[in-house]
């Protein structure tokens, strides 16, 4: 199994056109049929702007056919692109290996943080071994979605979701989080493994399977 994020930076204001076509339009074009919607998203903290939207796929290969497959869809190019692609400025992706199961929240009506670093080329595996060690202590107040590494798109990045009920209860959760002294071990291990750390804050759209 492979994952894809995508992330998509529109022109200012136009976020609610982007989902409005997204729910309405995209997923009745596609459906699951040209890979598994996991969650779509647009930011509300962090770059700005933007939606994001996770897909799974079996593997590379199989990515690769569906897309060429959705690329010959008339609905698809008659119907959708014409309406989204005037709004964007920017596309990227990241196609993303899974080192911890994607799990659902418990509950619906959460927001969602994402988080991606840099680590230093070839500490990937390091980094990765030590945050899995360390994760039942860091879901002692927080729910963990998925832990992803990279395997194309920005080289030796990590990146993980997260799921709280709102802002506050994410600032209380990071809050006692960063007072737990096993938590701390991990910090002291593992931040010196880390170029740079980013963080964009998730609202679900009304079509993500993830809300």
């Amino acid at each position: 199994m492979i994952y894809e994020m995508r992330t998509y930076t529109l022109q200012a204001g136009k976020v609610p056109e982007m989902l409005k076509h997204a729910s309405e339009i995209s997923v009745k074009v596609r459906g699951d049929n040209y890979g598994k919607l996991e969650g779509y998203w647009f930011s509300e903290f962090g770059a700005l702007n933007q939606v994001w939207h996770l897909w799974s796929y079996a593997d590379l290969n199989e990515r690769a056919r569906l897309r060429a497959e959705l690329g010959k869809n008339k609905d698809w190019n008659t119907l959708y692109i014409p309406l989204i692609r005037p709004l964007l400025l920017r596309q990227e992706n990241r196609i993303l290996n899974m080192e911890l199961p994607l799990k659902k929240p418990e509950r619906e009506g959460n927001i969602y943080e994402y988080r991606y670093y840099q680590v230093q080329p070839g500490r990937q595996k390091d980094w990765l071994d030590l945050f899995r060690g360390a994760m039942p202590v860091r879901e002692k107040y927080s729910r963990n979605i998925g832990v992803w590494s990279n395997e194309g798109g920005s080289l030796n990045e990590v990146s993980h979701l997260w799921a709280y009920p709102d802002f506050n209860a994410r600032m209380a959760a990071r809050g006692e989080s960063g007072k737990d002294p096993e938590w701390q071990a991990f910090v002291k291990a593992g931040g010196p493994l880390l170029v740079t750390m980013n963080s964009v804050a998730l609202l679900p759209a009304p079509h993500s399977p993830l809300k």
